[in-house]
Order: structure tokens, then C-alpha cells, then sequence
């Protein structure tokens, strides 16, 4: 019977994560993902032919892991007017959770050299963002959202509002304060039931 693997791609990715968090993206080598998680380099080699295809694997589990409870949120109630302000405190509350992998998340897939992933791991990336903005769509369509105008206040709403305030305070190195789960909720609301400038 074959040994288990001593370590495994979560171990792995974890320690990625770290170093990610820490340093950004140019401090995910395979060099430095085994020395930081006690591993030999052929541990990692073994589950990433190479550096491309690590930090692809960084950037993919880390974002559907956001996806998925942020689509959880979004779609737990038919009426986005509740289950919008949800899904942005939910922004929130995972980046408070996970916050190193929030800092992931803020550098962005082309930070993490998007261009030069395998086409498995682009193609993966594109059906998870095509989720997300589909399920965006779908909440928000009783609201108007084919209008140009109105569909980019209800991304600033759900997406970019959210984003920001966690942008903010973590990229500075801080820590999110005890309200912004709060303020998070109440602007997505006041946005979602804005009427249109002008």
C-alpha cells in the first residue's frame, strides 16, 4: 500500500496563502511555499508543475471559497432588497474571518499572473465570475438593472461599496473596526433604494 502524502495541497496552499498575505504574490515561489510549510520542494512540485500554476491554485481557492458564501447570501431570499445588504455584510464578515486570504483576494488575479495560467485555471476563473454577475443580475433585474446607470449603482451597491471598505483598512495593515459590518449593510440599503440622480 502506497504512504500517504505527508503533505497535502491544502497544507501547501495554506502556506501560500501566508506568504501572499505577508509579502504579496512575488513572495509565492515553490522555494518559499516549501520552506514555509516544513515541506521538501518535491512535496510541492509534485502538486504544481510550476510557479504559474501555484498561484493560480492560491488565487482560485481562495476566491470560491469568498464565492461561495457571498452567492449564499445573495440568493437566500428573493427580495434583494434583504438579501443585498446581507451579501455586502457578508463582504465584511468573511474579511474579518480570513483575513489573510482577504489580503489575497484585494491584490487581484492579475497580481497573481492571470495571463500566464493554463487555460484550465482562466477557463475556471471566467465560470465562477460569470456565477457571481449572473446571480447579480437575476437579484437585482426587479430593480431596473438593464438601465446602464442603474446597473453601475447596483455593482457599486453589492461589489465595489463592500470591497472598499475592507480594501481600506486591511491593505494599511489595520484591522476592520467593530462597525463596518454595520456601515457596510446600511450604505448597500441606502444605495439599493437610491433614486436615480438628477
Amino acid at each position: 500500500m502506497a504512504r500517504p502524502p505527508r503533505f497535502s495541497t491544502d497544507q501547501l496552499l495554506d502556506a501560500a496563502v501566508r506568504l501572499a498575505a505577508a509579502a504579496g504574490p512575488p513572495g509565492v515561489t515553490m522555494a518559499a511555499v516549501a520552506q514555509a510549510a516544513g515541506a521538501p520542494s518535491g512535496s510541492v512540485y509534485h502538486r504544481f508543475p510550476g510557479r504559474d500554476v501555484l498561484l493560480a491554485e492560491v488565487w482560485l481557492r481562495t476566491v470560491e471559497r469568498f464565492q461561495e458564501g457571498y452567492l449564499a447570501a445573495l440568493t437566500a431570499e428573493d427580495d434583494v432588497l434583504r438579501s443585498g445588504p446581507a451579501a455586502s455584510r457578508h463582504v465584511v464578515v468573511w474579511s474579518r474571518r480570513h483575513p489573510e486570504q482577504a489580503a489575497v483576494l484585494l491584490h487581484g488575479p492579475e497580481a497573481f499572473g492571470r495571463e500566464r495560467w493554463p487555460a484550465e485555471q482562466r477557463e475556471q476563473a471566467d465560470r465562477g465570475n460569470d456565477r457571481v454577475f449572473a446571480a447579480l443580475r437575476t437579484a437585482t433585474a426587479p430593480l431596473g438593472g438593464a438601465d446602464p446607470e442603474t446597473a453601475e449603482r447596483l455593482v457599486l451597491a453589492l461589489v465595489d461599496l463592500p470591497l472598499t471598505l475592507v480594501r481600506r483598512h486591511l491593505r494599511s495593515g489595520g484591522t476592520l473596526p467593530p462597525h463596518a459590518e454595520s456601515l457596510a449593510e446600511y450604505c448597500t440599503a441606502t444605495l439599493l433604494t437610491a433614486s436615480p440622480p438628477g
